[in-house]
């Protein structure tokens, strides 16, 4: 069988940075990467699957919100990931949105986002760590209960930002001890699953692992 080949977009920060590690998981269960760059085009490109990884804030206007805080994006960066998310839900393609790449698999559906999550908070921390701290309460009945295999998990935290209206069609299928969203799913697409995480840095723990697993099984090689 043919490997699938795994489109992965985000930021390249060094030679351990999410990009790294989200193709080494990739690889790990039989998939070959496949980077994609604000320079590409992806319609140029064949790929089975898609990861859309973390990095900065999307822009407010592409939900129509004002700016609340100060502004730290990425314009070109939405612009493809935008077009691939695009291109991966015409072509039905399993896709996993980690972070920013949850956030905007939420708003290319019309949800919309807390710019800013300290007045969202009053039983969990604000501090950012790639250490897995934070207890993410997984919805029962759900995709994800059954990649993660228990009803609580640890997780950890590395944005300032979250959904908070969820985009047509996803439901949540986890959250933390505030209830801000951690997980959003869509139940009658396939594979679409976006988590507010990083799992790509909690490689070591096998049910962080199985997100990128069940990616893979899901995919058809063209």
């Amino acid at each position: 069988m043919a490997q699938p080949v795994i489109a992965i977009t985000g930021p390249e920060k060094g030679a351990f940075g999410p990009r790294f590690l989200v193709a080494l998981a990739v690889r790990l269960y039989g998939g070959r990467p496949l980077q994609l760059r604000p320079s590409h085009n992806p319609e140029d490109y064949a790929f089975d699957g898609v990861v859309v990884t973390g990095g900065h804030d999307i822009d407010p206007v592409l939900y129509a919100a004002k700016p609340e805080v100060e502004p730290k994006y990425d314009s070109a960066r939405d612009k493809l990931e935008m077009a691939v998310i695009d291109l991966a839900l015409t072509r039905k393609l399993p896709m996993l949105g980690i972070c920013r790449g949850a956030q905007l698999m939420n708003v290319y559906r019309g949800g919309t986002l807390y710019q800013e999550l300290l007045k969202q908070r009053e039983k969990t921390s604000h501090r950012w760590t790639i250490l897995p701290l934070k207890t993410l309460c997984i919805h029962p009945n759900t995709w994800l209960a059954e990649f993660m295999g228990r009803q609580t998990a640890r997780i950890n935290s590395l944005h300032n930002q979250a959904i908070n209206k969820t985009g047509a069609g996803f439901q949540v299928s986890g959250t933390d001890l505030d209830g801000i969203v951690q997980a959003i799913e869509d139940p009658d697409y396939g594979f679409l699953i976006g988590v507010q995480w990083h799992p790509e840095f909690l490689l070591l723990i096998r049910r962080q692992r199985q997100l990128f697993k069940a990616l893979i099984q899901a995919c058809k090689p063209s």
